[in-house]
């Protein structure tokens, strides 16, 4: 397997994040401060970094402000969202899971679902690609 890295952006000019190989580690804090310290929080209600990219399986760390809210969408695949630090409310239908750190969801392809934040909060999003 040959490493995968981004690429240089705006956003983030350093470029060079390893995002596939055998072996990819995290750094969670790292990265929620490297988040927290961009324009795009600062300026928004909201960031996000792809931390690990595979033809299978994608992991995004996202942070939403209080109150901001990803409104109803459905993904493509698998889904699981695993709280790191705040609370938020995911929404499926009628029903709405309160989730707070160390709390998680898993959620079947193609259910449209919304996530807002009650107060601060960062979240793993892992997505698992559909074989389909």
């Amino acid at each position: 397997m040959e490493n995968k890295s981004n690429d240089a952006t705006p956003q983030r000019p350093e470029g060079e994040r390893i995002l596939n190989a055998p072996l990819v580690e995290m750094d969670l804090n790292a990265f929620i401060n490297q988040l927290k310290n961009e324009p795009t929080w600062k300026e928004g209600d909201r960031n996000s970094v792809t931390i690990f990219k595979s033809d299978t399986m994608r992991i995004v760390l996202l942070g939403l402000h209080e109150n901001a809210e990803l409104k109803s969408h459905k993904a493509n695949g698998v889904i699981s969202v695993q709280v790191i630090e705040g609370e938020v409310v995911f929404t499926v239908d009628e029903h709405a899971s309160f989730l707070k750190k160390g709390q998680m969801v898993a959620l079947h392809e193609n259910i449209f679902h919304s996530v807002k934040a009650v107060k601060e909060s960062f979240f793993l999003l892992t997505l698992a690609m559909s074989n389909k």
